[in-house]
Order: C-alpha cells, then sequence, then structure tokens
C-alpha cells in the first residue's frame, strides 16, 4: 500500500504546485483576465479527481502497469496544461 499512497501524495504535489504557478501567473498579470487561468484550475482539479479514481480502481490485473498508465497519465495532462498557461496573455 505504500506504493497507493506515494502515488497520490505525488499527484497531490504535482497538481498543487502547478496551481500555485497559476497563482503567480495572475499575481504577476494584474490586468490579465483571469477567467482563462481560472479554467486552468478548474481542468487541473478535474485531472487530479479523475486520476484518484483510477487509482482507487479495485480490479486491477497488473498493478505495476497501472500505475505507471497513472503516472503517464498525469504528465501528459500537465503538459497540456502547462502549454496553454504559457500562452496565456
Amino acid at each position: 500500500m505504500a506504493s497507493v499512497k506515494k502515488l497520490k501524495k505525488d499527484i497531490n504535489n504535482t497538481i498543487g504546485s502547478f496551481i500555485e504557478d497559476i497563482y503567480i501567473w495572475e499575481i504577476t498579470n494584474t490586468k490579465a483576465d483571469i477567467t482563462k487561468s481560472n479554467s486552468l484550475i478548474d481542468e487541473s482539479l478535474l485531472l487530479f479527481d479523475q486520476l484518484i479514481q483510477e487509482i482507487n480502481k479495485s480490479k486491477v490485473k497488473n498493478t505495476k502497469d497501472h500505475f505507471k498508465s497513472i503516472k503517464e497519465q498525469l504528465n501528459l495532462g500537465l503538459d497540456k496544461m502547462i502549454k496553454k498557461l504559457e500562452k496565456l496573455k
């Protein structure tokens, strides 16, 4: 169970760090429209919820591959959101 706990912690820290980056962007760009950055926060929370649901699936044939795919989903989702954050002006 330690690997499940570590994976949940990694997801929480990674997405939490991304949300902090969004808040920093909002603070440094006070004249920018924050509705787009707020939608990025919502998107990151949705990704968090989806990944936690994937972790909590009880019937998984190969847990190692399952956790590996969850990490890949986290990285892909975060990369997409980082690109969106970089495009904000």
